[in-house]
């Protein structure tokens, strides 16, 4: 069965055709295997409306900030006027400061361009650390960017696993669930997900991941897919994880192949952004547009196929 290529009952085909709001269709349950239909009818609307969840990693362009020739201010700006983008993926060592002035100054520059913060990518907090002192040190800022993720209503945080081996122990293990299950009770609370990437460590390998899942067992936890990034199972670990991903990065390596992993995360009922992450530091305004610009040509594939 295509994708796209049949619908629930006249009623939803009708809602569909008029281009009505996914939320007005009516449930159902189909598929070959039973899956949600749901996400497919959101997407094919975000699509058709302009909304295409996309996003762009302000990892992207660290070569030009750590040569001081960008900011968090002429990143939201590059976004709105450069690429068009109103989603928002801001990596933590770009904020200048954890006060909460300067934080209401972003979000208000980010409410002035109607760009929405799709995730917070914190760096320096990771969850495990075999020294004491340096877990605690990690665990409090983890809540200074919990904070700021509330202020800035960031809808996704992702926050590492840390562990820099491929195993993890029991003390590991339990330590890591314990903290997240914190982290997920206070995103539920707040309206947002938080969560790892498969970034470094210990989280390259998928089946510690759906451990992790299962263990953590909450509704605002999930994980930031960080696609073809992994040191374990490399083939099948983004089909694996997809079902688990609130948020996607898709670095350069990965462009032969955006539209088998799009339509991977989308047959996984992911309703995420799709994020640009580029990494080579140099370059950056135009690979990071090289990139964007095969997201958007594979989503407007689809826009087609559906109509």
């Amino acid at each position: 069965m295509k994708r796209f290529d049949y619908f629930v009952n006249e009623k939803n085909e009708d809602a569909y055709m008029s281009g009505a709001d996914p939320a007005t269709y009516h449930d159902f349950e189909g598929g070959e295997q039973g899956e949600p239909i749901d996400y497919i009818f959101q997407h094919i609307y975000n699509l058709r409306s302009g909304n295409m969840n996309i996003s762009i990693a302000s990892y992207s362009f660290h070569g030009m900030f750590n040569q001081q020739e960008i900011d968090l201010f002429g990143y939201l700006e590059s976004l709105k006027y450069r690429y068009h983008v109103n989603g928002a993926d801001i990596w933590n060592i770009m904020l200048a400061s954890y006060d909460e002035e300067y934080l209401r100054k972003i979000k208000k520059h980010m409410d002035q361009k109607e760009i929405h913060l799709a995730n917070l990518c914190v760096d320096g907090a990771h969850v495990w650390e075999q020294e004491p002192e340096l877990r605690e040190k990690n665990y409090q800022h983890a809540l200074t960017n919990l904070r700021a993720a509330e202020v800035l209503e960031a809808q996704t945080v992702r926050i590492d696993m840390g562990g820099h081996d491929l195993d993890m122990s029991d003390e590991q293990f339990e330590y890591t669930v314990k903290r997240y299950k914190e982290y997920a009770h206070r995103a539920e609370e707040g309206g947002y997900r938080v969560g790892p990437e498969n970034h470094w460590g210990t989280s390259r390998v998928p089946e510690n991941i759906k451990k992790l899942v299962e263990a953590v067992d909450s509704p605002a936890f999930g994980i930031l897919l960080h696609l073809e990034n992994w040191d374990v199972d490399k083939e099948n670990g983004d089909r694996l994880c997809a079902q688990y991903a609130f948020h996607t990065h898709f670095a350069a390596w990965v462009l032969p192949r955006y539209e088998e992993k799009i339509n991977h995360l989308i047959d996984a009922g992911y309703k995420g952004h799709f994020s640009v992450e580029h990494h080579s530091g140099k370059n950056e305004y135009v690979e990071a547009e090289w990139q964007l610009a095969n997201i958007r040509r594979i989503l407007t594939h689809l826009t087609n196929k559906a109509n």
